[in-house]
Formats: C-alpha cells, structure tokens, sequence
C-alpha cells in the first residue's frame, strides 16, 4: 500500500499592504514622542491655531469696527437728569462705564460706581459739550415728550422743548404742538434758501473771482513776457479793464441777492427752552435737522438714522470735521488712487519687463532686484519727505517759474497737491507692482515662447501676444496689493497735499477741468485728524468708526472691482492658474 500522498504546501502569502488607517507600531528604540512629531500632528495643530489666532483678530477688529461704525448714526432718547446740587441736565446717552472713586485716607475703599456720559449741547449757553453724571448725583430721571434734538450748521446740537415760533419779529405759536408743526411746514424751504445761498457763494462768486483771476494774470503774463508797455501787455490790459465793471455789477448782483436770502432766512425762528429755563431762538435755515427724539416711531428712527447716512456721504464737513459729511474726502481719496494705479502700473510693468526679458543676468541685475526689494521695506514717512522736497520744491518750483511765471511768488505747483501726492504714493507701491509682474511673467511656460519663435516671431510680438496676456492676472493682482496699500497710506500725505479741509475740489466746471495742483482731502488723514485734532474729541469718536468702516469699504469695492478685472482676464486668457 502506497503511503497517502500529503497535501502541497500552500504558496506563500503576499505580503499585505499597510493600512493607513490601522494604528503603526512604534519601532523599536523610538519614543512616542518622536513618533509624534514624525507624523507632523503638532505642526498641524500649530498651523491650524495660527490660522484660528489669525481670522479671530481679523474678525475681532472688522466687528469693532462695524458695530461701531453702523451705530453712530442711530437716534437715542433725550433725558433728563435733576442733580443733587440743584443743577438739571439733558441730552443724550452716549455711554456708560464702572470705576472706583479715590478712597479717603483711612477710610475703606468705595464701592464701584455707574457713570454716565451725558451729551448735552448748547455749547454757546454751557461751554460744554458733553458731561459726565454719576448715579449718586441724580434725584430723578426723566424722558421729556417734547424735548428736541436739533443738529446746526454751527455749535453743534441742541437740546430743547419748543415753546415759541417767530415770524418777522412776531410770535405766532405758543405751544411745542403748535411751534412744532410750522417748523415742520417751513423747514424745507428754509433749507432750500440756505442751500441757494451756498450756491451763490461757492459757484456765482467763484466764477467771477476766477474771471477776474485769469483776465489779472493774462494781463501780468503779457507784460513780463513782452515788456510793460508793448502792445500785447496794453491789449491784455485793456481787455481787464473792459471787462471788470460787468464782471463787478455780477459780483454786486450776486451779493444783493444773497443779502436777501439772509433777510428771508432771519424772519422765522423757533424759540426753545433748555432743560434749565434758558430760552434760545433758532433760525431755521441754521437747522440742518431736529426731531423730538422721545416720540420717534420704529419707522422714525429709520428715517432719521437714513438721512444721517446720506448726509455724511454726500455733503461736506462742519463742526471740525466731527459732524456733516465726508464727499470730499471720498472724493479726494478715489481720484488720488486712481491717478497713482495709472502713473505707478505703467512703470512697474514696464521695469519688470526689462529685468525679467531683457537684462542679462549679473551683478547689477541682481543689485537691482535687491534695491526694489529694500524699496519695499522703507518707511512711507521717508517717501513723503521725499515728495515734498523732490516733487514740491524742486520739481514743482521749477514748472512754476516756467510755465507760472505771472502767479509768483504764490506758488502753483511748488506746494502741496493731488498730482504730487500720487507720484509720492506711486514710487510707495512701484516696489509691489514691479515684484508682482515679475512673478507672473516667470511663471509662462518658456514652451510658448519657443512655439512662438518656432512661428517666426521677434521677442517683442512674442512679449505682447503671448507673455503679456497670460501674465495679465499676475500684474492685476499686483495692482490690487498697490491698490490697498495706497489707499490706506496716510503719513505722506501729510506733507504733500493732504489738508484738513479743501474748499474747492481738484475737479470743476473750469478748464482744464481736473487741477492736480489742488489740495484735496483724504478719508485717511480725515480718520487722524478725528481722533487726534478734533476739539471736540467725544464728538469725533464716533465719527473715527464710521469713517473707518467707509474706508474699508471703498477698499474693498476697489479691489472687488480690480479682481474681476483679473478674473475675466485669467478665464480669457489662461486654462490654469497660476
């Protein structure tokens, strides 16, 4: 009998594969903490964090400034506090807070107290505009139905309860129902007087002094240019003198007509007592807005907050700048940006053209790069000092005593102004623009450009057929950086062009149209001038969130418009990103 054969042995297993998600065993002579860090768990955590620290500060700093901003302009109640030592306070709530009153030596410490900041006008009555109130100082709180808020081109708000209503000199109301309703009846033409007259002083008088102005300086260029008594210096003197009796009948017109507006304006007045017995008349043309705050609807308050709104964006400053509107400086500070994005994009393209397409690589080409990449990390003050001596008086000097001759010694060009604030803030960003464009040209493939030379093309058509279009988005997203940064930069501003205040705007109806020698106003330097310059600083607070919050916005709507520029680029020109 044979022996049963036995079974083969079976094939060898393959090896299997490790699974991920099955636990590793630790080798042998390593420590579960080099285990860890071999993995990278705590960098993950460390990046991750870094990232949540990030968007936390990001988003704590936006919501400040939101909350705030959108808030300003919100109607509150009007008080009205009796005090413990007789006097009797209202206004309006702006704010509150806890503190510790100094304790009396050998006596235990005080209890925390409440405070309140109580805004409280009438400054040409109180001195004052706000006033602090503790809790232990008032006897009674109440909200009076008929007090007013009444917001002035001048002095700021008011507070009162309407008892009176005058016309040409005659009361014809005697009640707060009664003052109320005529108010309400003749505010808007009131107004309307005020805003005629502003016209007349702004755009009548202006046209006329800047007739005058040009016939003075034609008749001063003619004689410095052809001597005092050629026959061009007495033709262009003459022409002014022709010219100056009409052109004074209109400024005598125009003045006629605004000493009638002034007369209309003075005849109604509204009378209102203050919380402490003192009686003030009111023009109405000097309202810009009252309403009686303890009365205001849901729909009321809307209203109100809304009119705020439009009137800060579209009208122009007053009370220091912590009250009115910001238009000028919206104005001043999208023209400013524009201008620099046209005079810095141009160069930065242009210079990184040369580096990257044209210079050989070597020893000043790479000094070069070092000193654009140095440029970057310079302080914006260095560029404003910069500005103001190079672009100002040197620069700025030489064009008027060439082009300005008959202005001197009031100087055109040789000072301050919009133009030379861009060309400051162009050579600022130049850096940004000129690295940017240069990451993007590197990044073409060099197959196109050797398809393109294959095909009989010069460097240069192959530059601008190809190279350039397929950078577009790269140098877009440098003008955006060159963008945000220079529209927020505020430092060098403040040496060349950035004012307080502009009376006129760098553009009007007057040729050549856009006068880029003009002083302008900027949100930037308006958000300093708030909160370090205001005389009325409590005033101001608010107002620094709000214009904070505008200018966010305008950078923001800047660079959303710019980046779809970039994007319908990228998708016209580009299959993948960058």
């Amino acid at each position: 009998m044979t022996p049963a054969a036995r079974p083969a042995p079976p094939p060898p297993a393959a090896p299997a594969r490790p699974d991920s998600r099955a636990p590793r065993r630790r080798q042998p002579g390593t420590t579960r903490r080099t285990a860890l860090f071999a993995h990278g768990e705590p960098l993950i955590w460390l990046t991750g964090g870094s990232l949540a620290i990030a968007l936390f500060m990001i988003i704590g700093l936006l919501g400040l400034v939101f909350a705030q901003g959108f808030s300003t302009f919100w109607p509150g109640p009007v008080v009205r506090l009796q005090l413990a030592d007789g006097r009797v306070l209202a206004g309006e709530i702006t704010r509150e807070e806890t503190f510790t009153p100094p304790a009396e030596p050998g006596a235990p410490p005080p209890a925390p107290e409440r405070r309140r900041l109580l805004r409280i006008g009438n400054y040409e009555l109180t001195g004052e505009h706000f006033a602090w109130v503790t809790d232990r100082e008032v006897v009674a709180e109440t909200r009076p139905e008929w007090f007013l808020v009444v917001e002035r081109v001048a002095w700021g708000r008011f507070y009162g309860e309407p008892v009176g209503y005058v016309e040409q000199g005659t009361p014809v109301a005697a009640t707060p129902e009664a003052a109320w309703a005529l108010y309400e009846q003749r505010h808007d033409a009131a107004r309307e007087r005020c805003e005629r007259r502003r016209e007349l002083e702004t755009g009548a008088i202006g046209d006329v002094n800047h007739d005058l102005e040009e016939l003075r300086l034609a008749a001063r260029k003619a004689e410095l240019e052809h001597g005092a008594g050629s026959p061009e210096a007495q033709a262009a003197q003459g022409e002014l003198d022709a010219r100056t009796p009409a052109l004074e009948a209109r400024y005598a017109e125009i003045k006629s007509e605004i000493a009638a507006l002034d007369e209309q304006n003075a005849r109604d007045q509204l009378v209102l007592r203050t919380a402490d017995g003192q009686e003030a008349s009111l023009q109405l043309a000097d309202v810009v807005r009252a309403y009686p705050a303890n009365q205001l609807s849901l729909l009321g308050k809307i209203g109100v907050y809304a009119s705020r709104w439009g009137e800060f964006l579209t009208d122009e400053p007053r009370e220091a700048n912590s009250e009115g509107g910001v238009w000028p400086a919206i104005f001043g500070t999208v023209m400013m940006t524009l201008i620099m994005s046209v005079l810095v994009v141009p160069f930065g393209v242009l210079a990184a053209l040369y580096l990257r397409e044209y210079a050989r690589p070597g020893f000043i080409t790479s000094a070069v790069r070092v000193a654009v990449n140095n440029l970057a990390g310079v302080p914006s003050i260095v560029f404003g000092v910069f500005g103001l001596g190079f672009f100002c008086y040197i620069l700025g000097a030489r064009l008027d005593q060439l082009l300005y001759a008959e202005r001197l010694p009031a100087p055109t060009f040789g000072t301050g102004g919009i133009l030379w604030a861009s060309l400051t803030l162009a050579l600022l960003t130049l850096p940004v623009v000129i690295v940017a464009t240069e990451e993007a040209l590197a990044a073409v493939p060099g197959s196109m450009r050797e398809g393109s030379y294959a095909c009989g093309a010069s460097k240069w058509q192959t530059i601008r057929r190809i190279v350039l279009p397929r950078a577009m988005p790269g140098i877009m997203t440098g003008m955006i950086l060159a963008l945000a940064r220079g529209a927020g930069e505020v430092a060098p501003l403040m040496l060349v062009g950035a004012v307080k205040l502009a009376p006129q705007l760098p553009f009007d109806g007057h040729f050549p149209f856009l006068h880029l020698q003009r002083s302008f106003m900027h949100l930037g330097f308006h958000i300093y001038d708030l909160g370090f310059q205001s005389p009325n600083s409590e005033a101001a607070k608010p107002m620094v969130f709000t214009t904070t919050l505008l200018l966010i916005a305008l950078v923001v709507l800047l660079n959303v418009t710019a980046v779809a520029v970039r994007s319908r680029l990228r998708s016209r020109y580009v299959t993948g990103k960058f």
